[in-house]
């Protein structure tokens, strides 16, 4: 009902694509690896920096491009501290099996450590990444509150412990809709109406079908998962907004996951920068959106901030945010 009310008052248009090319990206992997390796790694940030520049001016909105406005320096700053972080807990680790003769004990310890971490490295890396994002000058930012962020976290952690792994998909859910509640671009707000039971649901049905037909429903499954994360994104500026809506299919997910792994295969991995940036096309070719905001009448309210701690540990931990 909300989409049929929202098309009847839409009066603006919006067109958003990714526009990277696989052979230009392989020129820029290639020379980040090769002096990653020289340097013995330390060259990381900046390579991370050169790649996030290169996604975000090839991400366009109606034909004007998004930009990084991080640097190779920032993030070496927070890749140290990650360092230094890393270091002490492993060392600590390594002296409480050593001198305590407790290796169940000593991993466990470690897990929680790496745990109590989380929620540090989400606040951190949303707020690093939103304030160096921009579009037409606007900066995007991030207003969460790490403390009420760490009590939510720590929550659905232990449901989920209790629960023998069940609550995970409420867990997943309340971090997504609390990071995206607290971002902002000017004075644009975001939302997000996700719920762990929708998630539970969805994610049962594609475990059983995927079970049930051998694997082939999996396809469909990774749709219902890209199509729910969308689906539920909404941007509101008083009482303007716009709403996400997901085209792809399960046919398209097929191509692009079959094609990619074949790609993968028989370039033996070279292809990896082709695939990502064919991913990132196919990904934004299927988000429509659908509103009555001005984008020519969104104002500056977002300050900078240069701490990328938390961007660099999301790296290392491999946790996925958006």
């Amino acid at each position: 009902m909300e989409t049929n009310d929202l098309q009847a008052q839409t009066n603006e248009s919006y067109q958003l694509e990714f526009k990277g090319d696989g052979k230009e990206f392989f020129g820029i992997l290639l020379v980040n690896w090769i002096l990653t390796i020289l340097t013995l790694g330390f060259y990381y940030p900046w390579a991370r920096a050169k790649q996030l520049q290169y996604i975000y001016s090839h991400t366009t909105l109606n034909n004007e491009s998004f930009s990084f406005l991080g640097t190779g320096a920032e993030i070496f700053k927070g890749f140290i501290k990650l360092i230094g972080i890393y270091l002490m807990v492993m060392i600590a680790f390594f002296l409480f099996v050593r001198f305590a003769e407790a290796p169940i004990l000593g991993a466990v310890l470690l897990y929680l450590v790496i745990f109590a971490f989380i929620p540090f490295i989400i606040h951190g890396s949303f707020r690093y990444r939103m304030s160096r994002t921009s579009f037409r000058g606007i900066r995007f930012g991030y207003r969460g509150d790490r403390k009420e962020l760490t009590v939510q976290f720590f929550k659905d952690l232990l449901f989920t412990v209790l629960t023998l792994g069940i609550y995970s998909s409420w867990l997943a859910m309340n971090l997504r809709t609390y990071t995206h509640r607290h971002i902002r671009f000017g004075d644009v707000e975001f939302s997000n109406e996700a719920s762990g039971s929708e998630y539970f649901l969805l994610n049962f049905k594609g475990n059983i079908l995927t079970f049930i037909t051998l694997g082939i429903y999996s396809f469909w499954w990774q749709k219902d998962i890209f199509n729910y994360y969308i689906d539920n994104m909404k941007l509101r500026k008083g009482d303007q907004k716009v709403i996400f809506l997901s085209t792809a299919t399960g046919v398209d997910f097929l191509k692009l996951l079959v094609s990619n792994f074949f790609l993968l295969v028989f370039t033996l991995g070279i292809g990896a920068a082709w695939v990502e940036m064919r991913t990132l096309r196919f990904m934004f070719s299927h988000i429509k959106m659908m509103g009555n905001i001005n984008l020519n009448a969104v104002s500056q309210t977002e300050a900078e901030y240069n701490d990328a701690f938390g961007d660099d540990a999301v790296d290392l931990f491999n946790i996925d945010l958006i």
